[in-house]
């Protein structure tokens, strides 16, 4: 595994002042410190202003989606080419709220994935079970069915670039988190599943854990032996919060 990786999603937040604000505060906190990657991923409207910005901070730019189409009559839709002209590094594929708001099913999610790496993006790939899943013993199976349906699109040499973000659909925005035990299950789940096909790409893979993660936990989770940063939603939005997560994360380095 390389550098940590925290990855902050901002969902359907923010403004143009208060992104600036937001930014050049987390830039002035991390001090340079490149034992930890960052990543912010705002709403697309905001991505040109803030690559500017951001640009000699170290932190990289991300998107919350990406199209699975490279161009054409499709409206409404973003394409990887695009969020790499405008400066993007990363893209968030298949997050739980695309799947169950919007209808996103594994094969699309594949589809986005390979778009996203063939437009020279790297890919952060969301996965994770509902609670009912859960109740019923379904974990592994959701997730393996999730992982299986991208490296079966692609293959698994492609995870070398790219991440995966378990994220328990029961714990994103309720405050509930999974214990850094139960993360840390499945977080080794994944990897077996990569490493069945290749230990080496395994190996060299980070894998985040994306289910409410705040500064009061993020330690404990990332000291767990197959958690190796943290895909942040709501905290991302404060950001001496964020800061605590990212100083968490290289404290696990």
């Amino acid at each position: 595994m390389g550098r940590a990786l925290v990855a902050g999603n901002w969902k359907l937040n923010g403004s143009r002042t208060g992104n600036v604000a937001l930014v050049r505060s987390i830039a002035a906190g991390l001090a340079r410190d490149r034992t930890v990657e960052v990543v912010v991923c705002p709403p697309f409207v905001y991505l040109p202003d803030l690559a500017v910005t951001l640009d000699g901070t170290g932190i990289a730019l991300g998107a919350q989606s990406v199209s699975a189409e490279a161009s054409g009559a499709f409206t409404g839709e973003v394409s990887a080419g695009m969020l790499r002209d405008v400066g993007c590094r990363y893209a968030i594929v298949g997050h739980s709220e695309r799947r169950a708001l919007y209808g996103e099913t594994d094969a699309l999610v594949a589809r986005k994935f390979a778009a996203a790496q063939s437009a020279g993006l790297q890919p952060i790939l969301c996965v994770g079970e509902t609670l009912a899943e859960r109740n019923q013993g379904a974990t592994e199976q959701v997730v393996r069915r999730q992982v299986e349906a991208v490296m079966n699109h692609v293959s698994v040499d492609d995870f070398a670039t790219a991440v995966i973000a378990y994220e328990p659909v029961w714990a994103i925005g309720t405050g509930q988190t999974a214990t850094p035990e139960q993360a840390q299950d499945v977080h080794a789940f994944i990897r077996g599943l990569v490493a069945a096909r290749s230990g080496r790409i395994a190996a060299e893979l980070r894998i985040l854990y994306g289910g409410s993660v705040k500064g009061s936990n993020a330690r404990a989770l990332f000291r767990m032996p197959d958690i190796d940063g943290g895909l942040v939603g709501g905290a991302s939005l404060d950001a001496a919060d964020f800061l605590l997560i990212c100083s968490a994360a290289s404290g696990s380095c």
